[in-house]
């Protein structure tokens, strides 16, 4: 998300409750905004994307939070405040081009809030929340027979996400790959609890994922022996840290595996567990959205370094 602190007239209010002392509170004064909410951001042009925060006490009295914005990784708000009714979030920039904090501002209503932010031109952007469905995990889930999603001789079945980038993806000798970072490719098939198992490689310093349902992105790079973080391979990007760092080196074939229940994943990487039955907190950067009670996309990350697959396998939650 491209925005900048609000130093114009429109949220000066703003800038002036979140960088005020903070407020005294009594327990339960902000129990009306406490949870994980899914943002969409409407942007330029009428252009949405995706947003989610995580709002909890630091201590009865305080708060604290978690955002996700439109790229990069979950980061921390350095200030929340809830006063009058009148939610603001103060978020340090990360992959943003303006070197300002971002600042939200909400009017939480029920299981709903709206509110509004500066982009980086100074623009007042409108975004609305819902709160994040709990998606618990199916007990004793079975699953269908897999089907294959590519075929290994073309693109049938996929799609850019962003249709009129130059393409780059292609496939040669059975191999999918994306000769330059360009756009990402999104499978036709809509899903919602699956099994996935993929063979890939990644190049030296490579940084790819796949992204589950379209929103949760599981990292694929290059990580061979470095110790395991929440942004390296096997990772829910920037939220579930792998147990372990299972990875081969780059330019060696790979198996990822995962089943997705819910919102709880197991990742297996080169017949390792490296997440185990754990709950995805929300969306990840470069979401296609926020609307995590629907079905959604397998999605492969092109916009970074080449990435080569030769199977992609899904087996659907058995009825």
């Amino acid at each position: 998300m491209l925005f900048r602190s609000a130093i114009a007239a429109v949220c000066l209010a703003s800038t002036s409750v979140a960088t005020a002392a903070p407020a005294q509170h009594a327990p339960g004064f902000a129990d009306a905004v406490l949870g994980r909410w899914n943002l969409t951001v409407t942007g330029k042009d009428g252009v949405q994307y995706p947003s989610w925060f995580d709002i909890r006490l630091r201590k009865e009295t305080e708060l604290m939070a978690t955002m996700v914005g439109r790229f990069g990784s979950a980061r921390h708000a350095t200030e929340v405040d809830y006063s009058g009714g009148k939610l603001v979030l103060r978020v340090p920039r990360q992959y943003e081009k303006d070197t300002a904090d971002l600042i939200f501002d909400a009017m939480p209503a029920g299981d709903r809030m709206s509110g509004t932010t500066i982009d980086e031109d100074g623009i007042a952007l409108s975004w609305v929340a819902q709160r994040a469905p709990v998606l618990p995990r199916k007990a004793n889930q079975r699953w269908t027979r897999p089907v294959e999603l590519f075929n290994g001789r073309n693109l049938e079945g996929w799609r850019a996400q962003q249709p009129a980038a130059q393409p780059c993806w292609k496939v040669e000798k059975g191999i999918l790959t994306n000769s330059a970072a360009c756009t990402n490719l999104i499978s036709d098939v809509l899903l919602g609890d699956f099994k996935l198992r993929m063979e890939f490689m990644t190049v030296a310093g490579g940084n790819s994922g796949v992204y589950l349902r379209g929103r949760y992105e599981v990292q694929l790079g290059d990580a061979y022996g470095a110790p395991p973080d929440p942004l390296r391979m096997g990772a829910i990007y920037g939220h579930l840290r792998p147990q372990t760092n299972a990875s081969r080196k780059p330019g060696e074939w790979q198996v990822l595996e995962v089943a997705l229940s819910g919102r709880f994943v197991t990742v297996t990487l080169n017949g390792v567990t490296v997440i185990d039955n754990q709950e995805i907190p929300g969306i990840t950067g470069g979401a296609l959205d926020s609307r995590e009670g629907d079905k959604g996309p397998v999605m492969l990350q092109g916009d970074h370094t080449p990435i080569m697959i030769r199977k992609v396998s899904v087996a659907r939650a058995a009825d």
